[in-house]
C-alpha cells in the first residue's frame, strides 16, 4: 500500500513537471529595438507590465545608437532578420523600410487600437504609395524656446510675444552678463530645430500651405525675412556658437548657465533628469507683429511596427497592440514627458500640459514632414546651409535660394 502511495505521489510530481516544463516550451520570446537608449528603464516596466497580461510572452528590449540605428535596422530587415517589433522612425524614414515590404501592415482589424490615434500621426507612418499603415504612432514632439525661470525672474524679464521683444530680452540679459541662448550650431542637425523653435510663428501656417501646394517657394521673402531675424538673434546664442556642439549646448543649460534653448519637448525630461532643480517653462516661437497667431512646429516622431517576417507575428501584433492602449499612452507622457498622440491620455506633468495646449495652435516641422522623402532631403538643405548662413558663409538670400534649388530637382511646384 505505502509502495503504491509513493509510486502515485511520483508520477504526480512527475507530471507537475512535465506540465512545467511545457508551459515554458510554450512562452514566446519577442525581440523589440529602439534607438531610446534613454528611455531604457520605462520600457523594461512597460515590458513587465504586459508580460503580467500576457504571461505567456516575453520582450527582449536591445537599443543602439540613434546615429547607426537605421542603417543596422535596414541591414537587418535586408537579411530576413532583425527583432519581431521595431521602433521605428516616421515620413521618410519609415518608407526606407516599409516599401522593400520589410514591415506588416496595421490596419482597425488586427490592431483595432489604430482608432485612437488622429489621422495625422496615422499618416506619419503611412506608406504613400499604398496608403497603409504600418506601425503604431508613439509620441508628438514640438519645437519651441525652453526657458529657466528662475533666471527670468532673477533678471525681472517674462517670455517674450513679439520678436522685437525677444530681441529686446536677448539684449538685457547679455548685458547682465547672463547668455540668452545654450543653442550652438557645429551639429548640423541643430540648426533645424533652432529654426523650428524659433522661426515658426513668424512663417506661418500660409506659408506652409502655400509651399505645399506650389504657390511659393522657399525664395519666398517670408522665409527669406525670418532666416535674416535668426541670423540677427544668433548674436546671444552660446558663445563662439559655431563651434559648439548638441551635448555642449545642452550641459550650458543644464548648469543654468544660459536663460533659453530653442529645441524640442522632448528636452524638459532630459534637462530635468540631469539637474532636478530646475524650474522650466516653455513658449512659442514669438511673432513677427502683435496680433500674429503664435505657433509651434510639430511632428510625430515614430512609432512601434511588426516585421513582416516574424514567426511570432500574432504575439508581436498582441505587444503592439498593449502599445495603443491609452493606459500606455499616459503612462509614456507621464513618465517621458513626450506627448503621447494616443486619444483619452491623462496628463499629470504642468509643462506637458502646456506643451499639449501649445500644439493646438501648429504648423508642421516643415523639413521632417513634407521634404524628408526624397534627396536631397529639405532636412539637410536646411541645416547646412543655415549652419553656413549662421558661419557668415551665406547671406539669407543665399541660403534659401540653395534650399530651393536642391528641393526643387524633384519637387515639381517648384520647377515652374
Amino acid at each position: 500500500m505505502k509502495l503504491t502511495r509513493r509510486i502515485l505521489m511520483a508520477a504526480a510530481a512527475g507530471s507537475v513537471l512535465l506540465s512545467g516544463t511545457a508551459a515554458m516550451a510554450q512562452q514566446t520570446e519577442l525581440t523589440f529595438w529602439s534607438w531610446r537608449q534613454e528611455d531604457r528603464a520605462f520600457y523594461q516596466d512597460v515590458i513587465k507590465k504586459f508580460q503580467a497580461r500576457e504571461p505567456g510572452i516575453s520582450v527582449k528590449f536591445e537599443t543602439y545608437a540613434p546615429e547607426n540605428y537605421q542603417t543596422i535596422l535596414s541591414t537587418a530587415l535586408a537579411a530576413g532578420r532583425g527583432p519581431d517589433v521595431i521602433q521605428v522612425r516616421a515620413y521618410g524614414n519609415l518608407e526606407t523600410i516599409a516599401t522593400p515590404g520589410y514591415l506588416l501592415a496595421l490596419d482597425k482589424q488586427n490592431v483595432p487600437e489604430l482608432a485612437n490615434f488622429p489621422e495625422a500621426a496615422l499618416a506619419a507612418e503611412t506608406l504613400r504609395s499604398d496608403s497603409k499603415v504600418y506601425a503604431v504612432p508613439f509620441a508628438m514632439q514640438a519645437q519651441l524656446v525652453v526657458y529657466n525661470k528662475k533666471i527670468f525672474k532673477d533678471n525681472g524679464v517674462n517670455p517674450p510675444k513679439t520678436w522685437d521683444e525677444m530681441m529686446a530680452l536677448a539684449q538685457a540679459l547679455k548685458a547682465k552678463n547672463v547668455t540668452p541662448f545654450a543653442n550652438g550650431t557645429a551639429t548640423a542637425w541643430q540648426n533645424e530645430t533652432i529654426v523650428g523653435g524659433l522661426l515658426s510663428s513668424m512663417l506661418g501656417k500660409s506659408f506652409e500651405e502655400e509651399i505645399v501646394s506650389g504657390k511659393a517657394n522657399f525664395t519666398d521673402p517670408r522665409f527669406v525675412g525670418a532666416l535674416a531675424k535668426l541670423k540677427d538673434i544668433s548674436q546671444y546664442f552660446s558663445p563662439n556658437f559655431t563651434g559648439v556642439d548638441y551635448p555642449s549646448s545642452q550641459q550650458l543649460f543644464v548648469a543654468g548657465r544660459a536663460a533659453m534653448f530653442a529645441g524640442g519637448s522632448y528636452e524638459v525630461a532630459n534637462f530635468k533628469n540631469q539637474n532636478p532643480t530646475l524650474d522650466l517653462g516653455v513658449f512659442p516661437a514669438p511673432v513677427l507683429k502683435a496680433g500674429d497667431q503664435a505657433l509651434i512646429a510639430t511632428y510625430y516622431d515614430g512609432g512601434y511596427a511588426v516585421n513582416a517576417k516574424t514567426e511570432k507575428k500574432d504575439a508581436a501584433l498582441k505587444f503592439v497592440r498593449f502599445l495603443a492602449t491609452p493606459e500606455y499612452g499616459t503612462s509614456f507622457t507621464n513618465a517621458l514627458k513626450n506627448l503621447s498622440p494616443i486619444k483619452g491620455i491623462k496628463i499629470e506633468d504642468p509643462i506637458t500640459q502646456e506643451v499639449a495646449k501649445l500644439a493646438e495652435n501648429a504648423m508642421s516641422y516643415l523639413m521632417l514632414v513634407r521634404f524628408r522623402y526624397q534627396e536631397p532631403s529639405g532636412s539637410v538643405l536646411l541645416q547646412s546651409n543655415v549652419q553656413k548662413m549662421l558661419a557668415g558663409q551665406q547671406t539669407p538670400e543665399q541660403a534659401a535660394a540653395e534650399i530651393n534649388k536642391g528641393i526643387a530637382t524633384y519637387y515639381k511646384p517648384f520647377q515652374k
